[in-house]
């Protein structure tokens, strides 16, 4: 969304209108307004069919989430993210997340445990009939695996990470050969799940979650050189901890 707002891919928004908090920030962290694009008002008041009042609101909320950068005399602007606040993040998620699987490992019924693994088994359905299918249920799978740890503060600090990672690694999310091997390494922490092993689960996920930092900091990091940044030569995403 460059220059004007596409209706095509904001069809779905217009019966939305009293949830423009809850568009605006769908619409930042599935990439329709990109990292660095300023917030047109007046153009998203349209789209959205709201007032500019409540869009104001929605943009300010969004800023206190760090999802939105306001600027003096300049107006709002999506946040970008560097290679390095991007393994600042990751640090504090595999904290969390581990914490959280350690947790559910001892506590959680098996029952619980199975459904994990039928989000799973749909998600790898889903990617058996597409040879080219990126991992969408890869957000919901770990929302799913921290809520079973049944801490409230705990879920919502990995919410709030969660939607700067997945700002900040929009373009890394999407490759379809990443994505199979995340669902295996999925599979895993849940088979140590089962077993009742939270510190083989925790080894297991913080590994997957490296992992993940590994790719979309390479991403990141070409794309600053690109732009004629300096990445730090010292960042190393191999042992974020």
């Amino acid at each position: 969304m460059s220059e004007q707002i596409r209706p095509a891919k904001l069809g779905r928004v217009a019966t939305f209108a009293g949830r423009s908090l809850e568009v605006l920030r769908d619409m930042i962290l599935d990439g329709t307004l990109a990292p660095g694009e300023r917030l047109n008002e007046v153009q998203l008041s349209q789209a959205l069919g709201i007032s500019r009042g409540p869009l104001r609101e929605a943009i300010q909320r969004l800023a206190s989430e760090g999802l939105v950068e306001a600027v003096t005399h300049r107006g709002a602007y999506v946040r970008s993210f560097s290679a390095n606040e991007l393994t600042e993040f990751y640090e504090l998620r595999i904290a969390l997340e581990t914490h959280a699987v350690r947790l559910a490992a001892r506590q959680t019924p098996q029952e619980r445990i199975d459904e994990l693994n039928q989000l799973l088994d749909t998600t790898e359905s889903s990617m058996r009939h597409d040879a080219a299918a990126t991992y969408p249920a890869d957000q919901d799978f770990h929302a799913q695996l921290a809520g079973l740890a049944a801490k409230p503060p705990l879920l919502n600090a990995l919410t709030e990470v969660g939607r700067k990672i997945q700002l900040a690694r929009a373009r890394s999310a999407h490759q379809p050969r990443r994505a199979r091997t995340a669902l295996d390494e999925h599979r895993a922490i849940v088979a140590a799940l089962s077993s009742r092993d939270g510190d083989h689960a925790a080894a297991l996920l913080e590994a997957h979650l490296v992992s993940s930092l590994n790719n979309a900091s390479a991403v990141l990091c070409a794309d600053e050189i690109s732009a004629g940044q300096e990445v730090p030569a010292a960042q190393s995403a191999a042992n974020p901890s």
